[in-house]
């Protein structure tokens, strides 16, 4: 994945569902190590409102949906809502405006275990609003087969520097003799 194809292989999302899940697990300990600090009914209602009013609108219109099309503002909210820029926000509302509490923890227990534990990250209008693989990525990840291009390439479909070089005999460094 890079600025020229920003969509993720199997490998590339397991990866990055992995900084996701480290993330979670250090949110974990921090819950357990200030268990009987956090104030549970604010904790509570900062982790259920990002899915209240980000998946669960979206969620019910999809089922509802005779073929799975739904309007784009549920895309819209989900991502408001899933957001770590809008949740940064909230928790830096909150503890300016109401007070620095181990209940944010709360924010980053959703979002983080969205990612890490669920693999849910933000959505594009392209896809369905729940997942489901379609034929579109799966002709697109064959097609980045690993063996085409962890080998050296031959042929003309990229640019000149971007082609392998046929491989040679590997250099030691030694003369032979």
């Amino acid at each position: 994945m890079d600025v020229k194809n920003p969509f993720e292989t199997p490998t590339t999302f397991r990866a990055h569902r992995a900084e996701y899940l480290a993330a979670f697990i250090v949110t974990n300990i921090l819950i357990i190590w200030h268990w009987r600090q956090i104030s549970w009914i604010p904790a509570i209602s900062l982790f259920a409102y990002i899915d209240l009013f980000g998946y669960i609108p979206g969620a019910i219109a999809f089922r509802r949906s005779p073929d799975g099309r739904i309007s784009k503002i549920y895309y819209n909210l989900y991502n408001f809502f899933h957001s770590m820029i809008t949740q940064g926000a909230v928790v830096a509302i909150w503890g300016f405006c109401i007070h620095w509490e181990w209940a944010l923890l709360a924010i980053a227990w959703h979002i983080f275990g969205d990612r890490g534990v669920f693999g849910n990250f933000l959505k594009t209008y392209r896809l369905p609003f729940e997942p489901h693989e379609t034929p579109g990525y799966r002709r697109l990840i064959d097609g980045l087969s690993p063996t085409r291009w962890a080998r050296p390439f031959r042929g003309d479909t990229l640019p000149a520097h971007a082609v392998a070089a046929e491989p040679g005999p590997v250099s030691t460094g030694a003369t032979g003799r």
